[in-house]
């Protein structure tokens, strides 16, 4: 399978060959979706904690007696009925983490990239480098691919470029490394560097 890869300083694009068992998957929804899904719940911090009239201060003892004056029966002020109370089902810490394997991870990667490709959402590019630090600069660079919203995955960031795209609102850039499916399915298009797609051929095959 070939993709085209826009060289800089040249008009015409140029054509690079990459692997199909990456690039050429069927999009497999099932799939991604549930590693979608774990991905995101593995970012929940999971540690909100309430607490229930047993842990909360105070209440040991019984406001009033049992019997005789004419109002309802309490054994604590910290009742979760009471103001000041205890929560009735107090939530707890709790890990959010979904087991996925490393084959699914990668399989549900390689659909998405294959299904950018297939849309032709997948830009590749020769490099990404900004000579220097403005965001003028990295406008420029984007508006020459014909693009103001995107992902761009590259082998590594210079600080020129970092510090170039940090306020653009809708660009941002990663390594390959950090590559994930919530990334990539979050934006219109998706930008990769040839340095890139070979680091990405080798880890996901």
């Amino acid at each position: 399978m070939e993709l085209v890869m826009h060289v800089a300083g040249k008009k015409k694009p140029s054509k690079v060959k990459v692997s199909d068992d990456i690039f050429g998957q069927a999009f497999n929804e099932p799939l991604v979706h549930q590693v979608l899904v774990a991905y995101m719940a593995g970012g929940r911090a999971g540690t909100k904690a309430q607490k229930t009239k047993g842990e909360v201060r105070g209440g040991g003892v019984k406001p009033w007696k049992q019997k005789g004056t004419g109002r309802a029966r309490a054994g604590s002020i910290r009742s979760p009925l009471w103001r000041g109370g205890g929560k009735i089902f107090a939530a707890q810490p709790r890990d959010f983490s979904k087991k996925v394997n490393r084959k699914m991870f990668r399989g549900a990667i390689c659909s998405i990239l294959s299904e950018l490709a297939r849309q032709e959402r997948l830009v590749c590019v020769d490099d990404f480098v900004v000579a220097e630090p403005k965001t003028k600069s990295a406008t420029a660079l984007l508006s020459g691919l014909g693009l103001d919203k995107a992902l761009i995955v590259t082998e590594s960031v210079n600080d020129a470029t970092r510090l170039a795209t940090r306020n653009l609102p809708n660009i941002s850039i990663i390594r390959t490394s950090e590559m994930n499916p919530y990334a990539l399915v979050g934006f219109e298009k998706v930008v990769m560097t040839k340095a890139a797609l070979e680091k990405a051929e080798s880890w996901l095959t």
